[in-house]
C-alpha cells in the first residue's frame, strides 16, 4: 500500500491563545458531520492517531464541554470560544483537528469532504474508528 505524504501543519484558534501542528496528508479525507455541535460549529474532521498532534501553546487556555455519553472532549479556547481540535468519541485515542483552524486550509494537494451522518451516531461510528490507527 502506498503512504501519501505527510506534512506538519500549524493552526489555532481565532485569538491565537491555542496553537498546534498535526501531521496529516497531502491528500487528505475530511468528514463534514451533521451531528448536532459539528453542524453548529462548522467543524470539518480530520482525525489523527494522538502521537500525529501537537498542542504547542494555550493549554491554560482550553476548557472542555462534553455531553451525552462524556466521551468526547470538545477543548475550546475560553478567551474566543474556538474549538479547532478535540478528542472524539469515535476515537478517543486520537484528536480530530477542524482544518478549518489551519494556518492555511488550502495548502493540501486535495481535500475531500465526505458528509457523515452523526445525527445516528450509533449507526455510524463504526465507519469512523480506524482514523487514529498509525499508518
Amino acid at each position: 500500500m502506498t503512504q501519501t505524504p505527510r506534512t506538519w501543519r500549524a493552526g489555532g484558534c481565532h485569538c491565537g491563545a491555542v496553537r498546534f501542528e498535526a501531521l496529516l496528508d497531502d491528500v487528505i479525507e475530511v468528514e463534514d458531520c451533521n451531528c448536532s455541535i459539528c453542524a453548529k460549529t462548522g467543524f470539518l474532521h480530520a482525525i489523527v492517531p494522538a502521537a500525529r498532534f501537537r498542542l504547542l501553546e494555550g493549554a491554560a487556555a482550553l476548557s472542555v464541554y462534553q455531553f451525552n455519553s462524556g466521551v468526547a472532549q470538545h477543548k475550546f479556547c475560553r478567551i474566543c470560544g474556538i474549538k479547532s481540535f478535540y478528542t472524539p468519541r469515535s476515537n478517543p485515542d486520537g484528536v480530530s483537528v477542524n482544518i478549518r483552524c489551519l494556518d492555511d486550509p488550502a495548502a493540501f494537494a486535495a481535500v475531500t469532504i465526505t458528509p457523515f451522518d452523526g445525527r445516528n451516531w450509533e449507526a455510524n461510528a463504526a465507519a469512523l474508528a480506524h482514523k487514529s490507527q498509525a499508518g
